[in-house]
């Protein structure tokens, strides 16, 4: 994360420095205070981990990237002992069982993992999506590759991936804040989403007498705002305050009550002023919602996975797949990365290692998925190549945790077009064709550019991925259902995937060798 920028212009005057003191100083004593703090966790969980072998992974992702089907299928192929022919320790047969066991952090709500995997099997319909966080407990025996047995606990974290967007506002001033707001709001597709917050914005005079309902409408703005911009058509990423748009128990709470403001370089904020007030609730914002979590949850993860739906970024078109490749990088960045030994594991703890997962690779034909992994890796290479001069290990995969398609050759005129085939969601359309969300229908997707640069930097490489059946018509992936599955002698079946098997190999297989 940067470092937050001087508030003022100049810093030799009084009022400035008086202004940098009040920013500056309480923060670097909570920072301390924090350090210390994860310390004293730090040291208690080492200990704990000793007599019981823990890893906590982390599971995070942009709204409907696919975390809640990821850890369901996860826990799933776990328990059931599904087909996972890269997952190491249980091809080789060395793991002996795995089992649910209660979580640990009895203030922290459970995964509703049978309730997920009834919608997949039973309802055939995708689960709701992460509006909070949720943890699960899963011990795996194994057996050494000395021929010891052992046991490895993982709790696995569920959390919205805008809180991660958060966690650079502890750098921030108000006055940084929201001049980057700002400026953001005045790019791009953005700026016509974000046209009746602006036009509100000028009529507020930041100087004058705080005003409670003057708040409500400038906070109720931004957040219309902030919603608009994640609607799928225009499926923009970075979008902090991540509980504006998933508040929760904050719902109507003051520490939401806030919105950028157009703000003087050269001054500061009068006493009772509306620029107090915001001030004042950003303040608290960061230290009443975005400290505890990193306290409590982000700073003791020791594996992470992040979740990428670059598919929708594909639908919404070039500000999308920009927006999104900001946003990773700002996740990635936030990470405490680097080789772990017992010292950091002690004083200071790091994630070791970070996967980023394109998710839906089953909208794709199998020739298209190196190309959609090596689109996430162009979106994440300059903050990946930071964190890996930690130490830490990064990696790239394609994957569908569970697989809703299959893959078949369709005649198109002279040509055998590599397609998929699944039912798609009701309501879905392509070509202004309707689906009743029974019918198997299959598609062809289009071909990802073999360079991803070219998505980058040419808009007109969107116009590529045209179906065969929208006549060169901008194409759009479509929802598919979760496959149709049967039970067997009252057994679940097992859930299709495709690279589950090596996401679950880099986050944990390591630690069961």
């Amino acid at each position: 994360m940067q470092p937050a920028a001087p508030i003022c212009a100049e810093p030799a005057s009084a009022a400035c420095a008086v202004g940098v003191f009040r920013v500056f100083m309480p923060s670097v004593f909570s920072d301390l205070l924090e350090e210390a703090r994860l310390s004293v966790r730090s040291i208690a969980d080492y200990g704990d981990h000793l007599l019981h072998p823990t890893v906590r992974l982390g599971v995070t992702g942009l709204s409907r990237a696919g975390k809640t089907v990821f850890i369901t299928a996860l826990v799933h192929s776990l328990l059931r002992g599904g087909r996972l022919p890269i997952f190491e320790s249980l091809t080789s047969g060395r793991i002996a069982s795995a089992r649910l066991e209660p979580q640990p952090d009895d203030t922290i709500p459970r995964f509703d993992y049978e309730n997920h995997l009834k919608a997949l099997i039973d309802e055939r319909r995708w689960p709701a999506s992460t509006v909070d966080i949720s943890e699960l407990r899963l011990v795996i025996d194994y057996q050494r590759e000395s021929g010891a047995m052992r046991t490895l606990t993982l709790d696995i974290v569920d959390y919205p991936g805008e809180w991660l967007l958060d966690l650079p506002l502890l750098e921030k001033s108000y006055e940084q804040w929201s001049a980057e707001s700002l400026a953001l709001s005045r790019q791009g597709s953005r700026q016509a989403l974000a046209r009746q917050w602006h036009a509100h914005l000028a009529t507020l005079d930041p100087a004058t007498r705080a005003d409670e309902q003057q708040a409500l409408a400038a906070a109720k703005l931004f957040t219309d705002y902030l919603k608009a911009c994640r609607d799928e058509r225009f499926a923009l990423s970075l979008l902090p305050p991540g509980r504006f748009l998933l508040p929760g128990n904050l719902a109507g709470s003051p520490a939401l009550t806030f919105a950028p403001l157009e703000l003087p370089e050269d001054k500061d904020a009068p006493g009772g002023s509306l620029w107090a007030l915001m001030r004042r609730r950003y303040d608290s914002y960061r230290s009443a919602v975005v400290r505890p979590f990193f306290r409590d949850h982000f700073a003791r993860l020791d594996r992470q996975i992040v979740m990428v739906d670059a598919l929708a970024a594909f639908n919404a078109g070039p500000d999308a797949l920009h927006d999104l490749e900001a946003a990773l990088g700002t996740i990635l960045d936030c990470f405490r990365t680097g080789r772990r030994t017992v010292l950091s594991s002690l004083l200071r703890p790091r994630i070791d290692r970070i996967l980023f997962a394109a998710t839906k690779a089953d909208n794709l034909h199998h020739v298209n998925h190196d190309r959609l992994e090596a689109v996430v890796q162009r979106m994440v290479r300059d903050a990946a190549e930071r964190a890996q001069f930690t130490g830490a290990k990064i990696d790239v995969v394609a994957l569908a945790a569970v697989r809703a398609t299959r893959e078949a050759s369709v005649r198109h005129g002279r040509d055998e077009l590599p397609s998929i085939v699944g039912v798609p969601a009701k309501g879905e359309t392509s070509g202004g064709e309707a689906f009743d969300g029974e019918t198997e229908v299959a598609t062809f997707p289009g071909d990802l550019p073999a360079d991803p640069e070219k998505l980058f930097e040419n808009p007109e490489a969107f116009r590529g991925l045209a179906s065969a059946n929208a006549e060169g018509a901008d194409y759009r992936f479509l929802r598919f259902r979760p496959p149709k599955l049967e039970r067997k002698d009252g057994r679940e079946p097992a859930l299709p995937h495709i690279r589950l098997d090596r996401a679950l190999q880099f986050l944990i297989g390591d630690r069961l060798q």
